[in-house]
């Protein structure tokens, strides 16, 4: 056997492979250097999402010291005290609220087929409005239906106020954060007259101070009054849906016990 060929066949294959170990490590720095490049962007956007995010905090407690501590903080209580009311009223008014049309069907069939005191056992087990003006009405079936519609309506009124309870302090809350925004431009106000007495000059910067703090808490005043009126506005739909659920139901409830006192 000829020791020629075999020689070139082992130089052949000698060259494939360091072909193949020079790719593998082209492929390898390239993945390397793309991986190294990911990470870079990855920090860059991290650090520039921290600087904004620090720069909006930043901007935001300036414009709150140069709008004026003491009245700057009374608005912002304005807008927590008043948000603490409507989170409290929308989480009230969500428990309160139940399929109604679902309900009544169930109170009917209750009626007819296991009678009155597992009518009112359903009502009673049920939360909201709606099952305590059926329950006021079972109380008085027997009674003549004057009788039954006049107590279904007094208690209907009561729910009602429950429902509205808390809501007139939003308003409260929604007037003033505004006029306290405006009583602190009337104070930088006199403060911008104030310094162009002491200077004796009208010049920009004499009255920049003191114009600055009458236009921030007006702003902050008008931002936290539409706050709490978008949320106060969400309550009051709420309510409505309530209340035209509960008349509803009052209809339904006095043709179910008329149809039972019919037989």
């Amino acid at each position: 056997m000829s020791v020629a060929p075999v020689m070139a066949q082992d130089a052949t294959a000698q060259k494939a492979q360091t072909e193949t170990a020079a790719a593998a490590a082209l492929d390898t720095s390239a993945i390397d250097s793309t991986s190294l490049l990911l990470d870079e962007a990855a920090m860059e956007m991290d650090d520039s999402t921290a600087v904004a995010d620090d720069g909006a905090y930043s901007q935001l407690k300036s414009k709150f010291v140069d709008g004026g501590v003491g009245f700057m903080s009374l608005v912002a209580l304005c807008l927590i005290i008043g948000l603490a009311f409507c989170i409290e009223r929308i989480i009230y008014l969500t428990m309160s609220e139940i399929d109604a049309k679902k309900f009544m069907v169930r109170l009917e069939e209750k009626l007819k087929t296991e009678g009155l005191e597992a009518a009112k056992e359903l009502c009673r087990n049920t939360r909201g409005p709606i099952a305590s003006i059926c329950y006021q009405g079972l109380l008085r079936i027997d009674s003549s239906e004057e009788e039954i519609e006049r107590s279904v309506s007094a208690y209907a009124s009561v729910q009602v106020g429950n429902m509205e309870k808390g809501c007139s302090w939003i308003t409260l809350f929604i007037a003033m954060a505004p006029s306290l925004g405006f009583l602190g431009t009337v104070i930088g106000m006199v403060m911008a007259f104030e310094q162009i007495e002491i200077v004796g000059d009208i010049g920009p910067t004499t009255v920049a101070s003191g114009m600055k703090v009458a236009l921030i808490t007006t702003i902050f005043g008008i931002i936290v009054a539409l706050i709490l009126q978008l949320f106060y506005n969400y309550v009051l739909s709420k309510i409505d849906h309530l209340t035209a659920q509960m008349e509803e139901s009052a209809i339904t409830l006095m043709d179910i016990i008329k149809s039972r006192s019919g037989k």
